[in-house]
């Protein structure tokens, strides 16, 4: 995502989500909480947005995306868009979808590490939310549901049937996807779909710890780790080595890569510029 911006301001303002930031970590919370977080067209659209603006900003070094209430969200609202969307024709449901794709490309995009702190249901597009996140926390409430067959869809919904099988390898994707059965935490953790299973009420704290603990890192070599999972799945070894040897020879030019060795060499913490 580029970091140049037009004429546009910054949005001070989102109407579907609730933002704060906290010396480069931004905090990112689904807001329906009578809802189960359900997402709206414009909750879609405000993430997709927000997303956007936070890798321009340039000053955020790590996300967290959590759930107010009883879980992290339900999905997609039954009333607000499905119910609507049986009134679209071709190519507004062809505008919908790849709206709600660009929300996951921008996760996977955007130039800092995402957690997301889940707890209760991660249902349908919510599960695949946490599915783009770089790392997903949960708590034993935990309980992710990929729903889109029960609803006469396809399970490879918002880049679902790309990401899953990376993530817990085909013969689970295949499962969670078709069936749409829910998985609780304990499996969720066997799989491989959680990254860190917390006590019961912890994933958010627990996220957040995780998320200063990345700011608090060389955001430069994070970056570009992400950007090199996300765009080496589907190169060839060869390309791939090229491609780190690259990156690599851009970074040792860079004032982190010295900052670790002159705290190395006077033995103390490195103080990471990002750079």
């Amino acid at each position: 995502m580029s970091p140049f911006t037009g004429s546009a301001s910054r949005t001070e303002n989102w109407r579907h989500l609730r933002l704060t930031l906290d010396d480069g970590v931004a905090n990112v919370t689904l807001a329906r909480p009578d809802k189960l977080n359900a997402l709206t067209f414009g909750a879609y659209a405000d993430l997709r947005d927000l997303l956007a603006e936070l890798a321009r900003d340039g000053s955020v070094r790590a996300m967290v995306l959590g759930g107010e209430g009883r879980g992290f969200c339900s999905g997609g609202d039954v009333d607000d868009i499905i119910g609507a969307t049986l009134a679209m024709d071709t190519r507004r449901l062809l505008d919908f979808n790849r709206m709600t794709g660009q929300v996951v490309r921008a996760l996977r995009e955007c130039p800092f590490p995402v957690v997301a702190a889940v707890h209760g249901a991660a249902a349908g597009a919510g599960a695949v939310l946490a599915l783009a996140a770089d790392f997903r926390v949960a708590d034993p409430t935990a309980r992710f549901s990929f729903l889109f067959t029960k609803v006469g869809l396809s399970g490879g919904d918002m880049g679902a049937a790309y990401l899953l099988p990376r993530v817990v390898g085909l013969g689970h994707a295949t499962r969670l996807l078709m069936l749409g059965e829910p998985v609780r935490a304990a499996e969720a953790e066997r799989i491989g779909l959680i990254s860190v299973l917390t006590d019961e009420g912890e994933a958010q704290s627990s996220a957040e710890a995780l998320a200063r603990r990345l700011a608090d890192g060389p955001s430069l070599a994070l970056a570009q780790t992400k950007a090199l999972l996300t765009s080496e799945l589907d190169m060839p070894l060869s390309a791939s080595i090229e491609m780190d040897a690259a990156t690599q020879a851009l970074l040792m030019n860079g004032a982190d890569y010295a900052e670790f060795h002159a705290a190395f060499t006077a033995r103390r913490e490195p103080r990471w510029q990002g750079r």
